[in-house]
């Protein structure tokens, strides 16, 4: 195994297996150690393997000059390391006899590590051979030749592992991080495709037809054994199914290239031992929630004075109209006053249980902000089982607290906005914002069209 330093900038020609796997594994704990020492010297920050795959949350424009100046150094210091990675990428894909724009994977978070897995696993395409291991031999007899055959033989060798890695990560790990959301979709369909294309190379639309249907068993089969709700499923799958048509076009790239079933057997061991070594690892280095303020604004035609008394503690609410409230997402259906001032507790009761709030500041009529004490499970998940509980109820849309502000307005009205900060322990954090805010926006114009009814009526 020769290196030469030009294998770091140079784009022509090919990479063997043996220099790309030690230059990416120097080069990765070279590049996560100097970040660690950049963080911690000049920023003051901790830095874990799994930031990476936590981008800014906020536009450029929006960040203070700190957190504009660590991404700027990050960033520079991260271009010599991006442009090896995909040069090194790009010869490894010529040495395999890969297309050379599945380059692109190099920057998908997460999959750009099973892509480095994938790469690491096949030979280069001038060794590669026909014999016949036992492995080979093995799959030879057991994968039917029959387009159906080998279709449900793909089912049939990825969805228990799939489903085992699952409840590795949900039940033993108690983690719904990328290894789950993001993993085993990309996962789940490579390795049924590879399967599908064992013995002869497979059209690319059949491919991902096969993704689909892989996906969608996966999740009525999580659905059956009461390891996840319908609710869950419908909120992953926006995410699942594209990773999974991502994960079956390159498979479909390597059940295409020669001699495609000798390195079948060595992908998914590969893939079924990185997996659960990813997943343990982010489980060891858990990213930090961070939280997010929801504010939602309503004008009502009534002073100040008149809203507050509805703010403070409101009756029986109607029955929702958002469709997403009547999935068995929890909603607010009354609160009561305990007390008056800081000190006192306000309840706010939902479907699933109550909310106990601490005021904080009572600011009358102008600012009520309370914290939260504890509170209900988010949702009652939809299953055929009853009362299953799964744990991401407890850790999707943790409430910190909230508050109502008054704002008079020259007509004598008032504006009312209501603000709630939360976080939630599920990851990609950006996708999961996009429901979780949703719904919060969804409750508070719940409250706020029941208070500005009220508060007109008066």
């Amino acid at each position: 195994m020769t290196v030469l330093p030009s294998d770091l900038w140079r784009w022509d020609g090919t990479v063997h297996r043996g220099p790309y796997v030690l230059i990416g594994c120097l080069l990765t704990a070279l590049k996560y150690n100097l970040d660690r020492f950049v963080t911690a010297v000049a920023y003051d920050r901790p830095w874990s393997i799994f930031s990476y795959l936590m981008p800014a949350e906020a536009r450029v424009t929006d960040l203070a000059k700190d957190d504009l100046g660590f991404y700027i150094t990050l960033v520079v210091t991260a271009l010599p390391f991006i442009w090896t990675g995909v040069v090194l990428s790009v010869r490894r894909l010529r040495a395999t006899g890969l297309p050379v724009w599945l380059v692109c994977l190099f920057f998908a978070p997460l999959i750009n590590l099973l892509f480095f897995v994938v790469l690491s696993i096949l030979p280069t395409r001038s060794s590669q051979a026909g014999g016949a291991t036992e492995s080979r031999r093995f799959l030879d007899r057991v994968i039917p030749r029959h387009r159906l055959g080998s279709i449900a033989m793909g089912m049939l060798l990825t969805l228990p592992p799939t489903v085992g890695l699952t409840l590795f990560s949900v039940e033993v790990l108690a983690t719904y991080g990328w290894g789950l959301f993001i993993g085993i979709p990309f996962c789940l369909s490579l390795s049924s495709v590879l399967i599908h294309g064992y013995h002869t190379p497979r059209p690319f639309w059949e491919c991902l037809v096969l993704s689909l249907i892989a996906t969608a068993i996966l999740g009525l089969t999580l659905v059956a054994l009461a390891i996840e709700g319908v609710l869950c499923i419908i909120m992953a799958t926006p995410l699942g199914v594209p990773l999974g048509l991502v994960g079956a076009t390159l498979g479909w790239a390597l059940q295409s290239r020669p001699l495609p079933g000798n390195d079948t057997p060595a992908m998914l061991v590969g893939l079924v031992i990185s997996l659960p070594v990813l997943m343990g690892a982010e489980h060891l280095s858990p990213a930090q929630p961070r939280v997010i303020a929801l504010r939602t604004v309503m004008d009502i035609q009534a002073p100040p004075d008149h809203v507050w008394q509805q703010v403070v503690s409101f009756g029986q609410l109607p029955d929702p109209e958002p469709w997403i409230l009547r999935t068995g997402i929890a909603y607010p259906v009354r609160a009561r006053m305990l007390g008056q001032g800081v000190g006192a507790e306000r309840h706010c009761v939902f479907t699933t249980g109550a909310f106990v709030e601490p005021i904080t500041v009572w600011d009358e009529p102008r600012l009520l902000k309370f914290s939260v004490d504890s509170q209900p499970p988010a949702m009652r998940e939809w299953s055929p089982w009853p009362n299953i509980s799964p744990p991401h109820i407890d850790s999707f849309l943790v409430s910190q607290g909230g508050q109502f502000r008054l704002v008079p307005l020259p007509d004598g009205g008032t504006r009312l906005e209501a603000t709630t900060w939360y976080h939630h322990d599920i990851w990609p954090a950006n996708y999961w914002q996009v429901w979780s805010d949703w719904i919060l926006h969804q409750i508070h114009l719940r409250v706020l069209r029941h208070i500005k009814r009220q508060s007109e009526d008066r």
